[in-house]
């Protein structure tokens, strides 16, 4: 078996999502490949799609269906314990492929010798393969061999992991998984595989679509998900000095926990829309003095975080108080400004 892709399952038969993405998995040109679709724990229609897909597709399509949800790491990590193939691929259940994706990661692989390829993602907010606004995953200088630099590289823009096959020995190997029970399990996996790796080659073309439907309840920011995103950063600082990679890769591994653990989660928190709790922001806060009070200081801080995000981190280190207020303030006054000149507010 050349390759086995795994889809995670939750909830997914409104609206012909799991349908369409399990579609454009049956419907690639590599044959050698498998599905393996894991249930978990769904309580609507999926379970009986998946039935459905097995009958249909005998020879190259599996389910497994899990009695308790343990969120998509742990989705996968049943996922990989079924995979037989070669490579290893992973699809979210609401998103879908372009016919030849696999076929080309495949390609690539064979041609240069990688251990991991990756490709590009389009945003798109309906069912169909029209091109959305492409996101560059990974680039080109991350590709070859990959030397100390380059896996620094890794660490701070992993990229996507749906974009990619992984070589499954590497993840056998090195006893590889994903963080269960939580949200956002792809921050703490995708670092800490990269390193693991030896060489890295991608595609340059969009092939996997994300669907992105506007106003959809599934991308708005609960808090709930903000801790669970601390909990994936925790999770990949205490692995990484498990491993022992913290020595070599400290302050490239400390700067992630940073971005994604506090700065991206403070201000994707606050930028959400929902009303929005002091005591929260400063939860967040508390996390990464714990964690990591010296962050400021990282190397890579002041190229990583934007000015005007330093200033409002400057102003909560002082007190969380004046920097909700102020945030509060000044968004609301930003938006009022674009309802007046005709523009959609960005909160």
């Amino acid at each position: 078996m050349k390759l086995s892709v795994i889809v995670p399952v939750y909830n997914m038969a409104a609206g012909n999502r799991l349908v369409f993405c399990l579609d454009s998995l049956m419907a690639q040109s590599v044959k050698d490949m498998e599905v393996i679709a894991v249930d978990d724990a769904s309580t609507d229609e999926s379970p009986q799609i998946l039935k459905a897909y097995e009958q249909k597709y005998p020879d190259r399509f599996r389910a497994v269906y899990c009695d308790v949800n343990h969120r998509q790491g742990g989705a996968k990590n049943r996922g990989l314990k079924e995979a037989r193939g070669e490579w290893v691929g992973f699809t979210d259940s609401d998103d879908f492929l372009a016919p030849d994706m696999y076929e080309k990661l495949l390609a690539k692989a064979e041609e240069t010798g990688a251990d991991i390829v990756g490709c590009d993602y389009s945003i798109v907010d309906k069912q169909s393969f029209e091109t959305g606004k492409r996101v560059v995953n990974n680039s080109s200088d991350q590709t070859g061999m990959l030397d100390e630099e380059k896996h620094k590289s890794h660490i701070l823009n992993s990229g996507s992991m749906v974009v990619k096959i992984y070589l499954r020995s590497v993840i056998e190997d090195n006893a590889l998984a994903f963080p269960e029970g939580i949200f956002y399990e792809d921050n703490c996996a995708a670092p800490l595989w990269s390193l693991y790796f030896k060489h890295f080659e991608r595609v340059d073309e969009a092939l996997y679509y994300y669907l992105q439907i506007p106003d959809s309840t599934t991308h708005h920011v609960s808090f709930e998900k903000c801790e669970d995103r601390m909990k994936a950063m925790e999770q990949l600082l205490s692995e990484c000095e498990r491993r022992g990679f913290s020595e070599k890769y400290g302050a490239e591994i400390r700067m992630r926990v940073a971005e994604l653990g506090y700065v991206n989660t403070l201000f994707s928190y606050m930028y959400d829309g929902r009303p929005r709790k002091l005591k929260d922001c400063a939860e967040i806060k508390d996390y990464i003095l714990r964690l990591y009070p010296e962050f400021r200081e990282n190397p890579y801080y002041m190229e990583r975080v934007n000015p005007e995000y330093r200033k409002f981190i400057d102003l909560q280190m002082k007190s969380d108080v004046l920097f909700f207020v102020y945030y509060i303030l000044l968004y609301g006054y930003r938006n009022v400004r674009k309802r007046l000149s005709g523009q959609k507010p960005s909160e």
